[in-house]
């Protein structure tokens, strides 16, 4: 486990380029898109893979972890890292986002989330101190703390509900991060909610930003409100939050999303997307999207991308990996994955040259009408 220490290096309207760097010696380049390895595993993939596309940040989840295999599998390992052989940087959520995604196994209370497995239908309860207890034993570098993602749409009273919540367990978890010593090797980050109200995102925003966290993550977004919605409630998070520390939006990872993002000033990004996506026949490209299963490739002996330098492109043409995509090859799977990571891996490199360069209005007006 390792902290950081965040250097933002250029401003290009509100686009940032910066770096965390971090105690154990690696530096990381921001904005930055995280793979999900949510059991500890990006799926179909290799760590030595992501390792090779030059990921050195990924993200775990603390429910799935803490169900398989289980925080005494990880005591026996010392921690997710030792047991995946994953050298980098590790990033894990709290639960938060599972008491959401998986309403009907989970129920709130005044002093955490109380759920039932997805596996089994065992109870298990997460409170502020059991979360950062658990991504102690995970031996995340970044950690989150539990909160109250409101379903969309949502009545006033209930994100006035879930904004409660995510607060005072959010000063329970700082100062259990703080007494337990935790702060010495994890970074804290914490977390806005309000829904697409903007009184309340803005009421998020200053709370957070009063509790000097060593960042901001912002939640409760891409959950199915509207575009506008979206980067409205985004725009008032951003020009609130502390501009020397790194900003996180949660769950979002579509090039549309990335791009408006980045405009408006977040520097991290994680999703299930290109992998999900990937699994099903669908990748990205310099031209756009691309549906590996289509007729029209089944004798292109093309490249996924022309433009691309992966080893996937490289190696295989498209009808290949269309062939294999049909005859459900598991193989089909991890190509198309890693082409979609490294995808997303040399796109954020130049949305920070662009950054760098001050050019990022033309790279947004370039690249946005490719995937809208």
């Amino acid at each position: 486990m390792s902290r950081f220490d965040f250097q933002l290096q250029k401003n290009d309207g509100d686009a940032r380029a910066g770096k965390l760097e971090f105690s154990s010696g690696l530096t990381i380049e921001t904005p930055i898109f995280m793979p999900v390895g949510t059991v500890g595993s990006v799926k179909s993939l290799s760590q030595a893979d992501l390792i090779e596309m030059g990921y050195q940040l990924i993200l775990a989840n603390t429910y799935h972890i803490y169900l398989r295999p289980g925080t005494e599998v990880l005591q026996n390992f010392d921690g997710l890292k030792n047991f995946m052989n994953w050298p980098n940087v590790l990033l894990t959520d709290s639960g938060g986002f599972q008491a959401f995604s998986l309403s009907e196994f989970s129920k709130y209370k005044p002093d955490g989330v109380e759920f039932r497995s997805h596996i089994d239908g065992s109870k298990h309860f997460f409170s502020p101190e059991k979360v950062l207890d658990i991504q102690a034993t995970i031996g995340a570098d970044i950690v989150m703390p539990i909160d109250d993602c409101a379903a969309y749409p949502a009545s006033v009273e209930r994100l006035e509900e879930g904004l409660t919540r995510t607060h005072k367990w959010l000063e329970m978890s700082k100062k259990i991060w703080l007494d337990k010593g935790y702060s010495e090797n994890q970074s804290l980050f914490g977390i806005i909610q309000g829904g697409v109200n903007p009184e309340l995102r803005k009421r998020s925003a200053e709370f957070i930003a009063g509790l000097d966290l060593p960042g901001t993550s912002i939640g409760g977004l891409s959950v199915g409100e509207k575009g506008d919605e979206f980067l409205k409630a985004l725009a008032i998070n951003c020009q609130i939050v502390d501009k020397k520390k790194p900003r996180y939006l949660m769950g979002v990872g579509s090039i549309p999303e990335i791009l408006n993002s980045v405009k408006l000033g977040i520097d991290m990004f994680d999703c299930v997307l290109p992998t999900r996506n990937a699994r099903n026949g669908q990748v990205f490209t310099s031209t756009g999207k691309v549906n590996l299963r289509n007729e029209k490739y089944k004798n292109s002996k093309l490249p996924i991308d022309e433009s691309c330098d992966c080893k996937v492109c490289y190696n295989h043409n498209l009808g290949y990996i269309r062939h294999l995509h049909k005859v459900q090859e598991i193989t089909a799977l991890s190509l198309s994955s890693y082409h979609n990571l490294y995808f997303m891996k040399t796109f954020m490199s130049k949305i920070r040259t662009s950054i760098l360069e001050e050019n990022f209005a033309s790279f947004y007006e370039e690249w946005m009408p490719k995937f809208v």
